[in-house]
């Protein structure tokens, strides 16, 4: 609780009233009368506070009185994925933002239209790769040397040739690297698909099977296209 004192202005007006009294009914032209004037105004002045004194209560505290530090806004909380359960899942989704975050900083800041395309492309194959593992978790064992060798080692051309090309120079180390690594692009582009696309083996195999499967047993029942046609 803080303490609050309100003073009474009562005796200011005491005062005043003294003095405009003197003012119109008394002499104010010498100093003896000036001197009444004043110890009047101090007789009325201590009467009237002994009547009309001060008032003190308490209020409470303020948030800014009682915590200095309550004018700081609180930090906005990082926004982070939902737990899947899984702490190996967890750690992929994590892995996947930031190497994300990079490419979209590297595609801002590399010019050349071919290698932005390209980095866009990666940027969507690799969500897509992680997605599927996702929501397959037997597949994570499938993207291991894709996570710990592939991408990382991509994003780690691409810094380079973001570093080399912010350089300002040209010069046979320089261009030749640039260079080499624009041409490296289009494998790893094409990788990035097969990886992908190797997700899917054992779905597309599945449904092969069904397909051979219920193809044979349309031919058994003698309801493919080429038997009703000659039935008919």
């Amino acid at each position: 609780m803080a303490k609050v004192v309100k003073k009474s202005v009562v005796p200011i007006y005491a005062v005043a009233v003294v003095w405009l009294i003197f003012g119109l009914f008394l002499p104010l032209y010498r100093p003896l009368h000036y001197a009444a004037a004043a110890g009047a105004s101090l007789a009325v002045f201590l009467i009237a506070k002994a009547i009309w004194p001060d008032r003190s209560f308490e209020t409470p505290e303020t948030a800014k009185d009682s915590d200095p530090q309550a004018e700081v806004p609180p930090k906005a909380e990082e926004k982070k994925a939902p737990s899947t359960g899984n702490p190996e899942l967890d750690a992929l989704i994590q892995d996947r933002d930031r190497a994300v975050s990079e490419m979209r900083r590297l595609n801002d800041a590399i010019e050349d239209p071919t290698l932005s395309a390209q980095i866009d492309h990666l940027e969507e194959i690799t969500k897509k790769i992680i997605s599927y593992v996702v929501e397959h978790p037997q597949k994570l064992s499938q993207i291991r040397k894709f996570m710990n060798y592939y991408l990382p080692t991509t994003l780690k051309l691409l810094n380079a040739y973001d570093r080399m090309g912010s350089a300002g120079v040209s010069g046979t180390n320089i261009d030749g690297t640039m260079g080499k690594i624009e041409t490296m692009m289009d494998t790893v582009t094409k990788a990035f698909d097969k990886q992908l696309d190797a997700l899917f083996g054992d779905e597309a195999l599945d449904i092969s099977t069904d397909i051979t499967v219920m193809e044979n047993l349309l031919a058994q029942e003698g309801l493919t296209g080429e038997q009703l046609r000659s039935e008919s």
